[in-house]
């Protein structure tokens, strides 16, 4: 067999994919997201979403962040400043009161001190959790509000027609 004859018949890889930056979360999907880990009580995983709405850091910076960097003392920080890997550049942004509250909840149950990785990993191997795994989280919270509701009743807000 020519292999000329092989290469007329392959497909492209990336044919009928999306590829590219994909479209931002709308606001409710955000709030759908926020109310599923909320009420299935996933306290690192409500942590790490909130944080990333919050900081809007790229992955591999997010899964970086170490507990002093975020934290004043005792207290969580109203505010942090990062290096970014890919820049160098520092980056400041706020923390919200409802991130303050998840990342609090989740350094209590973890039991984390200021010098540890903010999410670390659950293998031996790496210290925090890899940016394959925090994709991995992140399109199963995508996929996840998109299914049929389970509790309708909380979202979207109801708002009374005006008279």
């Amino acid at each position: 067999m020519d292999q000329s004859e092989g290469r007329r018949h392959s497909e492209p890889w990336n044919k009928g994919k999306l590829v590219g930056q994909k479209a931002p979360l709308r606001l409710k999907e955000i709030w759908a997201i926020r109310i599923r880990l909320q009420l299935g009580e996933r306290v690192r995983e409500l942590a790490l979403f909130n944080l990333a709405v919050d900081s809007k850091l790229r992955s591999c910076d997010l899964v970086n962040l170490r507990v002093k960097d975020v934290t004043r003392g005792e207290h969580l920080a109203a505010r942090a400043i990062v290096m970014q890997q890919k820049t160098g550049r520092p980056v400041q942004f706020e923390i919200t009161e409802q991130t303050r509250e998840s990342v609090a909840a989740w350094i209590s149950l973890a039991r984390l001190r200021a010098e540890d990785f903010l999410f670390p990993s659950r293998l031996r191997g790496s210290p925090h959790l890899s940016t394959r795994q925090y994709a991995r989280i992140v399109g199963a919270w995508v996929r996840e509000p998109r299914r049929a509701p389970k509790f309708p009743h909380l979202w979207p807000p109801q708002i009374p027609p005006p008279d």
